[in-house]
């Protein structure tokens, strides 16, 4: 039976230490009782936070660091085991069960781990240790921020059961929401709910899903090598109107994000997939599956635009959006390139073989050279250019972001 645990790597947050006490309305000084539910709700721009609190201190991001200091915490778990699977910048499942007679139990191991990493990095991390993967994550949540659970194979019912729904895969404020409105606020009242009211209140697939986890029923195995189901980017842009003003330069920047990263590895998917939060949290996609697989830039602009402004028009009760995100799926590794004549079609530009289609893949080509030679910022495409947006690295969002 395999033992699996997860761990994260906890860096500093943010907050460099010199900020000096500056009353009542501090979201700093006044630590967790007040930033977690004033800032857990949203996003505020620089502005507000200015304005909540004069005197705060703005800490820039170092993601060169946090992508170098993860690779070198899932090098210390690869000496333990090669089972690894890393999930995200600073998180990975390890199944250790075949190397315990080298190492010990999977706790001594944990230990070991949690050591190497403090001495080494000197960064503490949080393990989960549990014979499932949903198990162990929610071990490793317990044990944040600085901590190490082991789940007794006898117990873990009871150790789950206890334990706020909220900490499950798959629940997030909406879900938590809903559950508390029939009274569900623990893992153990969901895992007792019916199957079918469930089903009603979250839709089948969620239902049955939530339901076998609660029940610790996960069967899902370490993948030590995943191929890219899907790539996706997603920018929260506050809450603004529904207008193409907002909506475009947004869904062309993210159009570019994600361009950028499926040529890189000489990807291209059939699948545009586009999703609009809107001001009262809930979310709506739409998407097309095309014939012929694309990566041009501009080609992911424009059908995101036409799958926004379909979306707007089926919900044109919605004035404000909050969120918007574009996946791109069925990928395809160094796709063919079928030429095509000119037919004088509308959409000719995004169908890879035609005359557009191949200049808008070599202007592609121009600016990721352009790109790799001199950075992000020194060439881009005019639509993004004039929404003035700021990004962190590319190599960090493709661990940092998960897909759609």
């Amino acid at each position: 039976m395999n033992v699996l645990f997860l761990f994260y790597v906890n860096g500093r947050n943010g907050y460099d230490g010199h900020h000096p006490p500056c009353g009542p309305g501090c979201l700093l000084c006044l630590g967790r009782a007040v930033a977690r539910p004033v800032f857990a709700r949203k996003a505020y721009r620089r502005r507000r936070a200015r304005e909540l609190c004069p005197q705060l201190t703005f800490v820039g991001g170092h993601f060169k660091d946090y992508q170098r200091l993860g690779d070198a915490a899932i090098k210390v778990l690869g000496d333990f085991t090669p089972l690894v699977e890393r999930i995200s910048i600073d998180e990975a499942f390890a199944d250790v069960a075949g190397c315990t007679h080298l190492f010990g139990s999977p706790a001594d191991i944990a230990r070991a781990i949690r050591r190497r990493v403090r001495a080494e990095l000197g960064l503490p991390i949080s393990v989960g240790v549990a014979r499932t993967k949903h198990l162990a994550k929610i071990a490793s949540q317990v044990a944040k921020p600085d901590g190490l659970v082991v789940v007794d194979p006898h117990a873990e019912l009871d150790f789950l059961h206890d334990l706020p729904v909220e900490l499950m895969w798959g629940v997030g404020p909406v879900t938590k929401a809903r559950l508390a409105e029939i009274g569900v606020l623990t893992i153990g009242q969901l895992a007792k709910m019916p199957g079918r009211s469930l089903g009603q209140l979250l839709g089948p697939a969620a239902g049955e899903k939530l339901t076998a986890l609660a029940w610790n029923r996960d069967p899902r195995e370490i993948k030590t090598h995943r191929r890219a189901q899907s790539a996706g980017a997603q920018s929260a842009i506050g809450k603004k109107l529904a207008e193409e003003r907002v909506f475009r330069p947004t869904l062309a920047h993210l159009a570019d994000r994600i361009g950028t990263r499926l040529r890189a590895k000489s990807l291209a998917g059939r699948t545009v997939t586009v999703r609009v939060r809107f001001a009262d949290l809930h979310s709506v996609t739409r998407s097309i599956t095309l014939d012929a697989p694309i990566s041009a830039t501009v080609s992911l602009a424009e059908i995101a635009e036409e799958l926004m402004r379909a979306i707007l028009a089926h919900h044109a009760s919605e004035k404000y959006i909050s969120l918007l995100a574009i996946s791109v799926s069925h990928l395809e590794k160094d796709p063919g390139l079928q030429l095509e004549f000119s037919l004088g079609l509308e959409n000719e530009g995004r169908r890879p073989g035609t005359k557009r289609g191949i200049a808008r893949c070599t202007a592609d080509r121009a600016v990721d050279t352009i790109r790799d030679r001199f950075g992000w910022a020194a060439i881009g495409y005019g639509s993004v250019a004039l929404g003035n947006f700021s990004s962190v690295p590319d190599e960090f969002r493709e661990l940092a972001e998960h897909d759609l």
